[in-house]
């Protein structure tokens, strides 16, 4: 039974993460821009999911040929979506919490994408993200089986959240208010398992970017004032967390 729960876990992360890369693209702007309308060759961009190519419409002349690739491809995200739901159902296996932690998994990596391409992580999916996770852990512990706690859920959402706040405060430019808000969904995720987990998930996402920031400083390849995308590393460490109290649990 675990091994179809991974299989099934990573067939729908590598569809889902196939979807990814159009809105990547669009959603890849700088603050106070609108979403991408079109691609950079001037065609409409019609959805939010799917490949980032298109081709010229029927009927119109032809401008750019042939099909062309206008954002991220589909395979990096394809490959890591399927790869982090194979870990999370090989870690938490058959129990209800499963599907919360796969479900939040493509959000993540289209977050990671974003915040790599315009270091953003935008309210329309950090909210939602946060929201939706919440509201599936609840009922996932309302499900025989499960092996969290809600209420410990809810409580590591509003501390890693408001741990964020402060370091937000303390060094905005060095910390966005955007990892604040993502910081209430893994806070979430991590709570469920307890605050050993939590305490665990959130070290590791911190230690994950100042090790990063560390080898771009030695490398001279940024210096001391040179932002860099932390939600990655921030989902990263949450990750960890997770896998450690699944496999725990």
């Amino acid at each position: 039974m675990g091994v179809v729960v991974i299989v099934l876990a990573a067939g729908y992360g590598v569809a889902a993460g196939l979807l990814l890369p159009r809105a990547a693209h669009r959603l890849s702007v700088q603050p106070g821009e609108p979403w991408r309308q079109r691609c950079p060759q001037g065609h409409p961009l019609r959805g939010w999911l799917g490949p980032a190519r298109c081709r010229p419409l029927r009927g119109r002349p032809a401008t750019s040929g042939a099909a062309h690739a206008y954002g991220p491809s589909a395979v990096l995200p394809a490959a890591l979506t399927g790869g982090v739901c194979a870990l999370i159902a090989a870690a938490v296996g058959v129990r209800p919490e499963v599907v919360a932690y796969a479900g939040a998994a493509p959000l993540l990596v289209l977050l990671a994408l974003v915040d790599r391409a315009v270091h953003r992580l935008p309210d329309v999916l950090t909210l939602p993200l946060a929201a939706g996770t919440a509201v599936l852990l609840g009922l996932a512990a309302l499900l025989p089986g499960s092996a969290g706690s809600w209420r410990l859920a809810l409580l590591g959402g509003a501390a890693l959240g408001a741990a964020y706040l402060v370091l937000h405060l303390v060094n905005p430019a060095g910390m966005g208010f955007g990892d604040v808000k993502l910081a209430l969904s893994l806070g979430v995720a991590l709570g469920w398992y307890g605050w050993g987990v939590w305490a665990a998930g959130a070290f590791l996402g911190l230690l994950y970017g100042s090790l990063y920031g560390l080898t771009l400083l030695l490398r001279g390849s940024a210096s001391r004032e040179q932002g860099f995308a932390f939600g990655p590393f921030m989902a990263a460490g949450a990750l960890t967390g997770v896998l450690l109290g699944g496999f725990g649990a």
